[in-house]
This record gives structure tokens, C-alpha cells and sequence, in this order.
């Protein structure tokens, strides 16, 4: 139950660095991310594993998150590093690189389709270490974002390492 638990932790932060990727040229405030998992490889018992429909969340993003990072924070949560960050006016790739307990490699793409939308995709592989046996996993994000407004009303700003 605990590698399910770090499983969902990692891609949480996933979602969350798909946010900081869609801020590139974007405005501060309340964003809704909708974001689907998709397992090419589980390494669960019967191929499950978290992720299945759209999730939506709303994301508070603040101008000062914008302006720090512009395109993707440097470090994630869950022991994951975001490096050879490539970007243009409308469009961002980046690979993301994670240690135990799921060491692997995935590669980012983000494109904004206006000032208020975008589209974000996260290719994930490696494997992750159960009892004693290491299994291989990859699974896919798909986001998507959209500008709501500047006030975020309730909904906290999101914090970052």
C-alpha cells in the first residue's frame, strides 16, 4: 500500500509541474487542470494502478510562481529533477529524471493553444522497487488547462520546493 501511496504522490506533483509548464506567457490566477493517466506497463497485479478517467483540480498560480519559474520549477516533490528545459513562445519540452522509490526517465511536451488553454503530455518509464523485486512501469499524462480568472477565491496558491 505504500508504493501505491508514493505512486499517487509522484503523480500529483506530475499534474502540479504540468501547471508550472503552462504558466510559460501565461497570467497569474486560478487555472482548471484536467489530467488523464494512462498505463502502457503497470507494475500492479492485474495492470492497475492510479490514474484512469479525467481528474480536474483547480491550481492557484501566482504571479510571483510565474515569474520565478516561467516554465517548469527545477525540482518536483517525490525525488524527481526537471532539466534540458527547450522553449518557445508557444511550446515547452523537458525531461524529468526520479530516483527510488520509482527511479526513471520521462520526457515533457507543453504547448499553449491560446492565452487561456493549453495542452500538456508527460511520457513516464522505469520501475519501482516492491518488496524485493524491482518492477518495470511507463504510463502517460495528458493535461489540459484552462484560465478561469485572476481571483483564485479559496483555492490556495500551490506550494513548490
Amino acid at each position: 500500500m505504500r508504493k501505491h501511496r508514493s505512486l499517487l504522490v509522484v503523480s500529483a506533483c506530475i499534474v502540479l509541474l504540468g501547471v508550472f509548464a503552462w504558466a510559460q506567457g501565461r497570467k497569474a490566477g486560478l487555472y482548471e487542470v484536467t489530467a488523464t493517466m494512462t498505463w502502457q506497463e503497470s507494475p500492479f497485479p492485474g495492470g492497475m494502478g492510479p490514474g484512469g478517467g479525467p481528474h480536474t483540480t483547480q491550481v492557484c498560480v501566482t504571479q510571483e510562481q510565474i515569474d520565478k519559474y516561467g516554465d517548469v520549477p527545477p525540482q518536483t516533490r517525490g525525488n524527481c529533477q526537471v532539466t534540458d528545459v527547450n522553449k518557445d513562445a508557444h511550446h515547452m519540452t523537458a525531461t524529468m529524471t526520479c530516483t527510488a522509490p520509482m527511479a526513471g526517465k520521462g520526457t515533457i511536451e507543453a504547448t499553449w493553444v491560446d492565452e487561456n488553454h493549453s495542452h500538456s503530455t508527460l511520457h513516464f518509464s522505469g520501475s519501482m522497487q516492491m518488496g524485493p523485486d524491482s518492477k518495470p512501469f511507463e504510463w502517460t499524462v495528458d493535461s489540459t488547462s484552462v484560465y478561469k480568472g485572476a481571483d483564485c477565491g479559496s483555492v490556495k496558491p500551490i506550494t513548490t520546493k
